[in-house]
C-alpha cells in the first residue's frame, strides 16, 4: 500500500523537523547547569559539635577559657588549633586551673594523694633505694636493667602506676577517669565522661576509679578480687553479662558498717587530707581515728567539719546525702581493757586483704600456652597482647610519660585469702592488722630466654608485711579475743 502527502503537508514537514532540533529533550550535548547551592558556613561555637556538654554554675565559662582553641572557627581543624584536650592534667593545671584556684592547685600538687610518694618510696626502699623521692614523676627511667632497684623502677612506671593523676586509668568500664584535678572532680562511668559539671564533693564511684582491686577502698564495699587463674574465677554467667568492670571479677563480702549506714569516703577523708594543707593550717587538722569520733568526750575538739553536737552527743551529717547519724560510743568492757594495747580494727575488721606471694615477670617473649589460663591480668594493655599475640616484641607504655617500651610485666599470686586477718605489733607498739603488700617477687627474662633476675624478693621476710587499716569494720563478734590473746605480750595477757 502506498502513501502520498498533499502539497500543504509537504510544506509543514520541514518546519516540524527544524523545530525538533531546538527542543531541549532532543538536543545533543550537555544540559544547562542547575543554579549552584549557596553553602553557608557552619555557625561558630564549640557546642555545635558538642551539644551535650553541661557546665556547673561555677564553671559556666567559654570553652576556650580552659581548652583554648578557636570557638569562632568554621572548621574542626581551625577550631582545634592550639587545643588543650586535658586542661586539668598535671602538666597544664597550674596555668589553666591555677588561674582561678591557685592555692588549691599549689597545695594539691605536693599532697600525698597527688604525688603518691609514700607508696613509691616504700616499694623503692624495699629494693634498695636510699634517697626518697618527692613524687612518682621523679622515678628514674633506667637505660638498662642492671639491679633490683632498676627492675622495681621499671615495674612501677610501666605496670603499677595506673592509678594516679597523670594517667586517665586502665581500659575497663569503671577504671577510666580524668587526669589531674579532673580525676576526682569530673564524673566518669562506663569508660567515658558522663558530665562536664565539676563536683565539689566527689561520689564514691569517683574514688573507686583508682581504689579498686585488693586495695583500700574496694574493701569498703566488700569487694575482694578473684585470683587470675581461670579455675578460680567466675567467667561464665547465665545472663550473658560481663562482670569485669574493674578488670577482675570480685567476691562480694561484707561491706564496712560505715558504708552500710550511708557514709561516703569524703565523710571521713576531707579535702584537707586529700588535697593537702601546709604550715599552720596543716597543724590544725586533727588525726582521724576511730576513737577521735567514737571516743569523743564533751569538751574535746570535734574532729570533722561535718560533725556537730546535739544533746551532748556527737552527730554526723553525711556530705552527699545530708543524712544525720548518731555516733555510737564504745560501751563493751573490752574497749577499756584493750584500747591502749590494740587498734580498733584488730577486733572490728570482718576480713582483710591477704595476698601472699605476688609474682611479677618482665619478659619480651611470653609463652602463650603457659599463660593461657592467666590472660586476665587486671591490665587491659597486657591482656590485649596476651589474647592477640603478634610477631613483634610486645610493649607497655610508661604510665607517667606515655612512652612505649618493649617487654610485658605479667602477674600472678601464690595465695589470696581474706578470712584470717594478720595481727602483729605496729610501729607504735600496739597491735594492728598487717597485710603482705611488699611480698613481691620480681623476675626478668631477656631475649633468648636468658634469666636475668629470678624471684628477687624483699628481705628480711618481716619487711614484706606492712600495717594498714582495713575498711571492713563491723561488730567484733563473740571470738574477738582469739585475735588478741595469741599476739599480746606475756605480761599483758588476761
Amino acid at each position: 500500500m502506498s502513501f502520498s502527502l498533499s502539497n500543504k503537508k509537504r510544506a509543514i514537514l520541514p518546519l516540524l523537523c527544524l523545530l525538533a532540533l531546538f527542543l531541549p529533550g532532543c538536543k545533543e550535548g550537555k544540559a544547562p547547569d542547575k543554579p549552584a547551592v549557596q553553602k553557608t558556613a557552619r555557625p561558630p561555637g564549640c557546642q555545635i559539635c558538642h551539644p551535650k556538654i553541661r557546665l556547673d554554675p561555677n564553671h559556666n565559662l567559654a570553652c576556650t577559657n580552659c581548652h583554648r582553641g578557636n570557638s569562632e572557627a568554621a572548621t574542626q581543624e581551625q577550631a582545634h588549633t592550639d587545643l588543650i584536650s586535658k586542661p586539668a592534667h598535671p602538666e597544664q593545671m597550674q596555668k589553666i586551673c591555677g588561674n582561678c584556684h591557685a592555692r588549691q592547685v599549689s597545695q594539691a600538687a605536693t599532697s600525698l594523694h597527688f604525688s603518691a610518694r609514700n607508696e613509691v618510696n616504700v616499694v623503692r626502699a624495699a629494693f634498695g633505694a636510699k634517697i626518697p623521692l618527692a613524687s612518682l614523676s621523679k622515678i628514674p627511667i633506667p637505660d638498662s636493667i642492671v639491679s633490683p632497684l632498676d627492675l622495681a623502677d621499671d615495674l612501677l612506671r610501666r605496670r603499677c602506676l595506673r592509678c594516679h593523676v597523670y594517667s586517665s586509668g586502665d581500659g575497663y568500664p569503671e577504671t577510666v577517669r580524668g587526669t589531674g584535678c579532673a580525676a576526682c572532680h569530673l564524673s566518669y562511668g562506663n569508660g567515658k565522661m558522663t558530665d562536664h559539671a565539676f563536683n565539689k564533693s566527689p561520689a564514691d564511684s569517683q574514688c573507686l576509679h583508682c581504689h579498686y582491686g585488693n586495695f583500700v577502698g574496694a574493701d569498703f564495699y566488700g569487694r575482694f578480687e578473684h585470683d587470675f587463674n581461670l579455675e578460680y574465677r567466675t567467667p561464665y554467667r547465665t545472663n550473658g553479662t560481663k562482670n569485669r568492670l574493674y578488670g577482675v571479677e570480685s567476691h562480694q563480702l561484707a561491706p564496712d558498717i560505715h558504708q552500710q549506714k550511708g557514709l561516703a569516703c569524703i565523710d571521713c577523708h576531707s579535702g584537707a587530707e586529700l588535697m593537702g594543707r601546709h604550715g599552720a593550717a596543716r597543724d590544725k587538722i586533727p588525726a582521724i581515728t576511730c576513737l577521735a569520733c567514737h571516743g569523743w568526750r564533751k569538751g574535746s575538739p570535734i574532729p570533722l567539719s561535718n560533725l556537730h553536737i546535739e544533746a551532748n552527743q556527737l552527730v554526723l551529717t553525711t556530705r552527699l546525702s545530708g543524712k544525720k547519724l548518731l555516733v555510737p560510743k564504745p560501751i563493751h568492757p573490752a574497749h577499756r581493757q584493750y584500747e591502749k594495747i590494740a587498734h580498733c580494727t584488730v577486733c572490728h575488721s570482718q576480713w582483710s586483704f591477704n595476698d601472699q606471694g605476688t609474682h611479677l615477670l618482665r619478659t619480651g617473649q611470653p609463652d602463650a600456652e603457659v599463660w593461657s589460663r592467666f590472660t586476665v591480668q587486671g591490665s587491659r594493655e597486657v591482656e590485649e597482647q596476651l589474647d592477640n599475640p603478634v610477631a613483634d616484641v610486645p610493649v607497655l607504655k610508661d604510665k607517667i610519660t606515655g612512652t612505649p617500651s618493649k617487654s610485658l610485666w605479667l602477674k600472678g599470686y601464690g595465695l589470696r585469702r581474706w578470712e584470717n586477718p594478720l595481727v602483729g605489733v605496729g610501729p607504735d607498739g600496739k597491735l594492728q592488722i598487717f597485710r603482705p603488700i611488699l611480698d613481691l617477687h620480681l623476675s626478668m627474662i631477656a631475649p633468648g630466654k636468658k634469666v636475668i633476675f629470678d624471684n628477687v624478693g624483699v628481705e628480711p621476710v618481716r619487711q614484706r608485711y606492712r600495717p594498714y587499716i582495713p575498711h571492713t569494720v563491723g561488730k567484733a563478734g563473740a571470738f574477738f579475743s582469739e585475735r588478741l590473746k595469741p599476739n599480746l605480750p606475756t605480761e599483758t595477757k588476761p
